[in-house]
């Protein structure tokens, strides 16, 4: 049987050919490479003098925040961060 480029039934008769695409440029898997990123963002926001706080909120009020911090221009991570700082001065005083 002759193998033609075009014929999809014979697609093992393929599985040794080089695919044009983007070449492989790190040795680890994406999963791999995620983990990395991963620990290296931790490293920087250590380094940032930075700490992660993680809570739910409801939808609502969610929508609201994000709404809030398209308006002001600022990420939400921001927004939250200027209002825990706004309302713990308020309670200082």
């Amino acid at each position: 049987m002759a193998k033609e480029i075009t014929d999809l039934t014979t697609i093992d008769l393929f599985n040794n050919e080089k695919r044009p695409g983007r070449p492989k440029t790190n040795p680890h898997s994406r999963s791999v490479q995620i983990k990395i990123n991963k620990r290296n963002q931790v490293k920087r926001d250590k380094n940032n003098g930075l700490k992660r706080v993680e809570f739910k909120v409801h939808h609502s009020l969610f929508e609201q925040l994000e709404q809030l911090a398209n308006t002001q221009q600022v990420s939400r991570s921001e927004l939250i961060e200027a209002l825990l700082i706004e309302s713990l001065a308020a309670h200082v005083k």
